[in-house]
């Protein structure tokens, strides 16, 4: 599934990463636990996440995550917006919380590659 895909499935606002939303995207992970993210993510994955600190970056950065979206209406400030603007990772932000965009995304033809949405 694309990323302009999931930014109408949620209708999410896009921070960061414009440019990218033609990304493709085979699974999603929906944590506030990075250590969760680090143990359980695979390619080409999208992070669900309620957590707005430098960590979320960092993590998304070793995984290799493509796109992050922050639930239930969160945004970061203007130095996470920019980390992840540097390193080239997309930031959505949707007022869903993680169950329900989890759902949507789910019920829409995303799949996890964990059991674990």
């Amino acid at each position: 599934m694309k990323l302009i895909k999931v930014k109408e499935i949620l209708d999410a606002k896009v921070l960061t990463g414009e440019e990218f939303l033609e990304k493709e995207i085979s699974s999603a992970c929906g944590s506030d636990l990075m250590s969760d993210v680090l143990a359980f993510v695979k390619d080409k994955a999208l992070l669900l996440t309620g957590l707005i600190n430098p960590q979320v970056i960092r993590t998304a950065e070793m995984m290799d995550i493509e796109a992050i979206i922050f639930v239930r209406g969160k945004e970061p400030d203007d130095s996470i917006i920019g980390m992840a603007k540097m390193k080239n990772i997309p930031l959505m932000t949707t007022e869903h919380p993680l169950y329900i965009a989890s759902g949507l995304l789910f019920s829409n033809g995303l799949n996890n590659q964990t059991g674990e949405i």
